[in-house]
């Protein structure tokens, strides 16, 4: 069975916490994602934010996303993955929390990503049918 280290895509780019949601936005379109993780100034894994999250946690309730930071929206402890995790653990990861792209981490640090994308070129089209449902179902 792979790991997630197999299946990840490396090399994520972070936001750092303090930077503006404008940026954030900027480096969003750049990268032609609609998330990304949020980092600290230690290089750890803050949070992750979405474009969604820009829309409805700062503009809908009157925020400037040219002030507003981004590790402002990085509530929670972040849900991740360790780097040699098991795609199926991964998977049940992905299911359990209804998340669509997970943050793989090693020594506490962000090292990758992986995607339903990524997901689906290494698992069978049943599992990957199953992910895509749970996910999507409303909680």
């Amino acid at each position: 069975m792979a790991t997630a280290r197999e299946v990840m895509t490396p090399g994520v780019e972070c936001v750092p916490e303090n930077n503006t949601l404008q940026d954030a936005a900027r480096t969003m379109r750049q990268l032609d994602v609609g998330s990304l993780p949020i980092c600290g100034e230690d290089g750890k894994l803050k949070g992750m934010l979405t474009d969604r999250d820009i829309v409805v946690k700062c503009i809908a309730d009157g925020g400037d996303p040219r002030t507003v930071t981004a590790g402002s929206l990085g509530q929670g402890k972040p849900i991740t993955v360790g780097a040699d995790f098991d795609v199926e653990t991964v998977l049940e990861t992905m299911k359990q929390h209804k998340v669509r792209r997970i943050p793989v981490i090693e020594n506490h640090l962000l090292v990758g990503i992986i995607s339903q994308a990524d997901i689906a070129a290494y698992m069978p089209e049943a599992a990957v049918g199953e992910l895509v449902t749970e996910i999507s179902e409303p909680s």
